[in-house]
């Protein structure tokens, strides 16, 4: 059975996290009883749009972060780079409610996370060599 704990533990995380969002955005259509669409509420566009953003980019880095571990094995990088994703989108999601500061952290983090595993994931793909087919020779009649 094959089990990538950083992937797994990076997906419950991000689960987590995309639960929080929505949670977040619920609030506060029930505070604002804007139950349809954004209701012009600036606080409700920007809530909307850190949970998009969160969906344009987390499935495809847990992909390659699946992949790159599934290649190379779980290592203390991995460990890293999925702990900057996780931080990231806390920041970003932080940094869309008006902290600056953290909105540009989390796109910095999520981007060169990304960019990180996919450069990864080419180099281990470039430089793989598939062992030759075991040569097989036979003394006798077959069968």
């Amino acid at each position: 059975m094959l089990i990538l704990p950083v992937t797994l533990c990076t997906a419950g995380a991000a689960a987590v996290i995309n639960f929080w969002l929505g949670l977040r955005i619920s609030r506060l259509r029930l505070a604002e009883k804007i139950f349809v669409g954004d209701g012009g509420d600036d606080r409700l566009v920007r809530r909307m749009r850190a949970q998009l953003n969160f969906a344009e980019y987390v499935p495809l880095i847990l992909v390659l972060l699946a992949l790159v571990e599934a290649a190379a094995g779980t290592s203390i990088w991995l460990w890293g780079t999925g702990a900057a994703l996780v931080i990231g989108r806390i920041c970003h999601a932080l940094g869309m409610d008006g902290w600056a500061l953290g909105r540009r952290i989390g796109i910095a983090l999520t981007m060169l996370t990304m960019l990180g595993l996919a450069v990864s994931g080419i180099y281990i793909a470039s430089t793989y060599q598939q062992a030759a087919p075991a040569m097989v020779f036979r003394i006798g009649p077959k069968g």
